[in-house]
């Protein structure tokens, strides 16, 4: 391969990049993969998930007595999705699509490639309101062994076995800024070299440009991730009819190289957005005490069982619950006119139910070991695991105390004092007087008791109920909640294939996307609502059709 030229070029070196040109190299294509970021950086986003693929009738899942089918999940899917306009034809096909490689292939090539998965399945986004509404059924999380970078691992492999054998080229710190198009097709890809920079990875890096690039390729595939680092465009794509104004406070859950800017690059060479105010960020932020990005925030995983409040005390409605409908929950707290919400828990709720997003946050599952795990999560008596230990001691958003007064107190002095304590006493005795009998009228309560049903919520995701202000669960803990932002769901529209499609509704030559950028796929395969562990699904799957598209000659 020489230097400039190829028979594809892949603009961003993510999970969706990574695995397209896997694809192209097992074909014999000739590759180039640009990123503006350094080469520590390799793998993008999804470096740093908890590494967690939404998978459908899998043996982890019978294993644990989960009964899951093409048919229940597509009825979910589409269910959340909730697909309304015109533009989401190609997303509905892609969603369709999807949810087939899921119950079928997608396990046993994923398995052959050398991942596996931690045995217990994970329930998220349980949605909480009917059966043919937003939610999952049933437990499909699949966390994988090694997290995020579990999952990298495989598709740098391959990659670089092609590197190896001169199939593939990487070039680093080149930023794109045009697509080159000749006769309404693309030719190829120009922009700046930057300077190289050795910061910690995650980090912010440089723009010195310190020179120019052209290269050239019959196939240019824009795998460049979502907006979720620039609140400047998170805030223009806003939903504000369904969600009302944007937060003037924000927490960062993705490195602030998730710019955007191939978005308008690629619209430029015709490529078109559609669903841009479809957005999936997450109402359980909390700001990191030991940053890796600007504004960086985590979020919390939480088990079912901590109260939530808004920013004045009051307890939210159902299915405002943790880890139910993250969506419906973000618009009621923003109609209370407030940014942020509260739990409030106890030491054995955040024992048992508090995990925290992110590989660096879940070191035991990111370094693969069971003596790991098991010390982190079963042998620490009443402690929780050494990162979740660090927050409550460090963070600046969680007040520790023995005594529900002192909670308050300590609660107002981050609030700014709108707490009333015997308000917020009585929501909590109330919810305390469920406690002694085996079923409740307490919807949360409910929820609850059906959680622990399910094996693995009981082993370990679900704390036994209790009574919050009996001092022998204590010590009380209240965590003040931030909206963080994660993921676009919209994106370039785009066929099975990934080819881009133009506003007029044909394909542009030579064009492609994958991955977050094309909102997973077609455009946006989630419509509005996101079942979770299908971002790096959805960056896999659209990453490994572009790869395998007969479009690209």
């Amino acid at each position: 391969m020489t230097n400039n030229t190829a028979d594809a070029i892949v603009v961003g070196a993510g999970l969706a990049g990574l695995a397209a040109a896997a694809e192209l190299g097992d074909r014999g294509k000739k590759v180039i993969v640009v990123d503006q970021e350094p080469e520590h950086f390799l793998g993008g986003q999804a470096f740093w998930s908890l590494g967690g693929l939404f998978m459908v009738d899998t043996p982890e899942q019978r294993r644990m007595g989960i009964k899951d089918s093409y048919d229940l999940a597509l009825r979910d899917w589409m269910g959340s999705a909730q697909f309304d306009r015109d533009e989401d034809a190609w997303p509905r096909k892609w969603a369709e699509s999807y949810v087939e490689f899921a119950a079928g292939e997608m396990r046993p090539w994923l398995h052959d490639m050398g991942l596996r998965w931690f045995p217990i399945v994970g329930w998220a986004e349980r949605g909480g309101s009917y059966a043919d509404g937003h939610g999952n059924s049933v437990p499909r999380f699949h966390i994988t062994w090694g997290t995020g970078p579990g999952v990298l691992e495989h598709f740098i492999r391959r990659v670089r076995e092609h590197v190896k054998n001169g199939l593939i080229e990487l070039k680093f710190r080149h930023q794109v800024s045009h697509i080159i198009m000749q006769n309404g097709a693309a030719k190829g890809v120009s922009g700046e070299v930057l300077a190289d920079d050795t910061a910690a990875h995650g980090a912010k890096t440089n723009r010195d440009e310190v020179g120019e690039f052209e290269l050239y390729a019959p196939a240019v595939l824009v795998t460049s991730g979502g907006i979720g680092g620039n609140f400047e465009m998170v805030r223009k794509n806003w939903p504000r009819d369904r969600l009302g104004e944007p937060p003037k406070n924000m927490v960062a859950g993705v490195p602030f190289h998730v710019d955007g800017r191939m978005i308008g690059i690629s619209e430029k060479a015709g490529g078109h957005v559609i669903n841009s105010d479809r957005m999936w960020h997450y109402t359980e932020g909390v700001r990191n005490w030991d940053p890796i990005w600007p504004s960086h925030g985590i979020r919390i995983l939480p088990g079912p069982s901590s109260m939530w409040f808004d920013a004045k005390g009051n307890r939210l409605k159902p299915p405002c619950l943790p880890g139910f409908d993250t969506l419906g929950t973000l618009k009621e707290i923003l109609k209370t006119g407030h940014e942020y919400s509260w739990f409030v828990l106890t030491q054995k709720v955040i024992k048992k139910e508090f995990a925290l997003s992110g590989s660096e946050q879940n070191p035991d599952m990111t370094n693969g070991g069971w003596k790991e795990v098991l010390f982190q999560r079963i042998l620490t008596g009443s402690k929780a695991t050494a990162p979740v230990e660090a927050f409550k001691e460090h963070g600046e958003d969680f007040v520790v105390a023995n005594t529900l007064t002192e909670l308050v107190n300590g609660m107002n002095h981050l609030g700014g004092g709108l707490i009333d304590e015997a308000h917020l006493r009585a929501q909590i005795e109330a919810r305390d007087s469920q406690i002694d009998n085996p079923f409740t009228k307490d919807a949360q309560m409910a929820a609850i008791l059906a959680a622990r049903n399910y094996r693995g919520d009981r082993l370990i995701r679900t704390a036994k109920p209790h009574k919050f202000l009996e001092s022998a669960n204590g010590p009380l803990i209240a965590v003040k909640l931030h909206v963080l932002t994660r993921k676009t769901l919209g994106g370039l529209q785009t066929n099975l294939d990934s080819q881009m499609i133009g506003a007029d509704g044909q394909v542009v030559p030579g064009l492609f996307a994958a991955g977050e950028v094309a909102g997973f796929g077609g455009g946006g395969y989630h419509g509005y609502n996101a079942l979770e562990g299908s971002f790096l699904g959805g960056c896999i799957f659209s990453g490994r059709n572009a790869g395998r598209s007969r479009a690209v000659a």
